[in-house]
């Protein structure tokens, strides 16, 4: 037969020990891999909630500033392409006075405007911003919409600084 390899015995003890550190790295490494992804479905939860929750918020706002800038008129906002709230679109959907409801893309650009100023507003309702900077925000009024603008403004500048 063969010659009696007499260090086997140490080798086969070193590489245990090195086998046997690893695999406890491996179970360290798969328990804190499920802690992880607990915490992620436990965020991803409470992100959802959170999420549907403010989107009301707003959406109630949204249909509430949309009507006080255009005197009248409907508007909402909707979850699009997906069921999952984190990873929908919005759509803008808006009826001014005497006119159908349709999305936001085929309104005038004063009408987009003004319906870009009540989503805004109720923005601010939810979440104040310390400032906004409105740059040419008039440019697409006429007479009428500018006055409109400006009282539903004067509601917000105890809480934003606009420019």
């Amino acid at each position: 037969a063969g010659s009696i390899n007499m260090e086997a015995i140490q080798a086969y003890e070193e590489h245990k020990k090195r086998f046997d550190f690893i695999n406890l790295q491996l179970e360290d490494l798969q328990t804190t891999q499920k802690d992880i992804q607990a915490l992620i479905s436990k965020l991803e939860a409470e992100s959802r909630k959170l999420f549907k929750k403010t989107f009301e918020k707003v959406r109630e706002n949204f249909q509430k500033n949309f009507q006080v800038l255009f005197k009248g008129g409907e508007a909402d906002l909707q979850f699009t392409e997906s069921q999952d709230v984190l990873e929908a679109g919005i759509e803008i959907i808006a009826k001014p006075p005497g006119k159908q409801m349709r999305s936001i893309s085929l309104l005038s650009g004063g009408e987009k405007c003004m319906t870009a100023l009540a989503l805004l507003f109720s923005i601010f309702e939810v979440k104040p911003a310390p400032f906004c900077i409105l740059d040419e925000v008039d440019a697409p009024l006429d007479e009428t919409n500018v006055e409109r603008f400006t009282e539903i403004l004067k509601r917000f500048i105890e809480t934003t600084q606009f420019i």
